[in-house]
């Protein structure tokens, strides 16, 4: 969730322990369960969990990331995730959220692509299956 890694040797009790997340509060999902910090997965019971865009990154509406990656596990297909004002801008977050999804979605591969658009360009995640 923090996208620090998570060490597996360390005490459950300790806030930076291993703790088993599957990103969803329905126990009906079939989405997989991956490795949080405890306190992360703690607090994810508190407030709802957003997955923050870097500042470095020009983009313009960014979409909420768990929602994308959860249609996208469901689903699969195409979805536009942000708007940006140049093309080196809209590569550069096209360019994070390959890495950020390698690790939010380990079993799922995505791939982004910069589309022009309306005097802008279009970041767009994408994945194999339809």
């Amino acid at each position: 969730m923090c996208d620090e890694p998570v060490d597996p040797g360390k005490s459950v009790n300790d806030l930076q322990g291993p703790s088993v997340d599957s990103r969803t509060a329905d126990r009906k999902a079939k989405v997989a369960e991956r490795l949080a910090h405890r306190g992360c997965n703690s607090r994810k019971g508190a407030v709802k969990v957003v997955i923050a865009w870097p500042d470095r990154l020009y983009v313009v509406e960014p979409a909420p990331l768990l929602a994308v990656a959860a249609r996208l596990e469901r689903k699969g297909g195409r979805e536009t995730v942000g708007r940006c004002p140049t093309r080196q801008d809209a590569q550069d977050a096209a360019d994070w959220l390959v890495d950020r999804f390698s690790r939010l979605t380990p079993g799922l591969p995505v791939t982004a692509g910069v589309e022009p658009g309306g005097g802008q360009f279009l970041v767009v995640l994408a994945t194999g299956r339809r």
